[in-house]
Formats: C-alpha cells, structure tokens, sequence
C-alpha cells in the first residue's frame, strides 16, 4: 500500500490551521508535515498541540522555499504520494482520499484541486472578480502552451507521485510563488500526466491571497515562464529549469 505523506506550507496560519486538520481524513493524520516559514502569530504551537510533526524556518525562505522543505522532509520519510495543502481552508481535505486515488491507481501522475468548475459557484465562494479572470485567461494560455487540458493550474491542492519529486528538478525553482507555475510546467515538460477533481471555492477574511500587485506580478512570471517552456520545446534555449534532477 502507497505512503501518503500530506505537507502543509505555512505562514500566519493559527486561525485556519484547526479547521484544515480537524477536516483532513483520520487515516492520514499521522503522516502529516507542517513547515512554518517564520509566522508572526502560534502556527507552530497550534500545529504542536494537534501533535503532527512541526518544523519551524530560521528565517523567512518564501513560499517557495517552504514547499522545499516540505518535499525534502516527505521524501524523506518514505513518501509514495505527497499531497501538498495551504493550512488556510480554503481547500477541502475531505477529497484527499480521491486525488491520491488516482495517483494510487496509475491514472495520473499529478492531481491537483479545481475551484473553477463554473463561473457562478467560484464567485459565490467569494473569489474576487479580478482573480476569477486573471485564473481563467492564464489558465487557457498554459493549457495552449503545453497541450494540457487543465481546468485551474493556481490550485493550493496538489498531489503528486514519489517519481515525480524525484524527477523535477524544483531545487532549482524560484523560491516566491512562481515556484508552482514552474513545477506544473515542468511536469508537463517530461511529460507526467496531470489531472483535476473539483473543489469548492472558499475565500474568507482569514484565508492567505496575495494583493493585486503581487497577483500582477505572478502573471508577468507565468507569461516568462511559458515563454521558457515554448523556447526549451522549439530547441532555441537548453535552461536549468528543464534539465532532470540525476
């Protein structure tokens, strides 16, 4: 039977970090990880008293980095499946079981999380307007430029294979939040299989969301980062980001 092994990349997450273990099935609370990249509030002591395994930054590494860490330490431990998960709730962990299913059962490689599956319900759950377009127009153009079929590739719900760590090479990614639109690019790159299953979308005062500068700049990166696949895809540029960890 796989080891699931589920990550929690962590910033300021003491109000919503209840709520996301409390609905994260019983079967796969002892094998959860959360990193904590130097919060500001009780993120480590409220993850501390759940008694999951906790590990605190030194110093602030980003979001990127903290997902570094979380997949260094699942790797670690002996992980087949690695299911990443924002602490912020804005994501159910009650479909943990289905997206590790498909993995499981070799119908994918990767699985992520899809709060787009119509435009009424994403803005009901409160997903800004701005954000909802921006999704979708950057969501259409990274399934043109890779051949994907993706409903939402800006998920905080992944699922991925031990093989798939262990081939991408995100040590090298950036360590902001491009770090996912990198690796999902990656994945597509060496040619892993990607799916999604539906998600509800929840947008709450509590939960993380970058501001609409940062939102304008993680576009720009998304557009940089496409312009790379196609270029390493055409033979005009060999870059680190597509070379296979050894």
């Amino acid at each position: 039977m796989s080891k699931v092994m589920i990550v929690l990349p962590a910033y300021n997450a003491e109000k919503t970090l209840p709520q996301t273990l409390a609905d994260i099935p019983p079967e796969f609370l002892a094998n959860v990880i959360l990193v904590d990249d130097c919060s500001k509030d009780k993120t480590i002591e409220v993850a501390r008293s759940f008694g999951i395994a906790a590990i605190p930054h030194q110093i602030n590494k980003g979001y990127g980095g903290n997902q570094k860490t979380c997949y260094r330490e699942a790797l670690k431990a002996g992980a087949d499946i690695v299911v990443m998960l924002h602490p912020d709730y804005q994501y159910n962990p009650k479909v943990i079981p289905h997206l590790v299913g498909v993995i499981g059962n070799n119908i994918c490689d990767i699985m992520l999380g899809n709060r787009i599956r119509t435009r009424r319900e994403t803005l009901a759950g409160g997903m800004p307007f701005y954000k909802y377009l921006s999704n979708r127009f950057l969501s259409l153009l990274c399934n043109m430029a890779t051949g994907e079929n993706m409903g939402e590739w800006h998920s905080g719900m992944r699922a991925y294979s031990r093989k798939v760590l262990e081939t991408i090479p995100w040590e090298s990614n950036t360590d902001d939040f491009a770090f996912d639109m990198q690796f999902l690019v990656q994945a597509s790159y060496f040619g892993f299989r990607m799916g999604d299953l539906p998600v509800e979308t929840k947008y709450f005062e509590e939960a993380s969301s970058i501001n609409f500068s940062r939102s304008l700049k993680y576009g720009m990166h998304t557009l940089l980062i496409l312009t790379q696949f196609l270029l390493e895809k055409s033979g005009l540029l060999k870059l680190r980001l597509f070379r296979r960890t050894l």
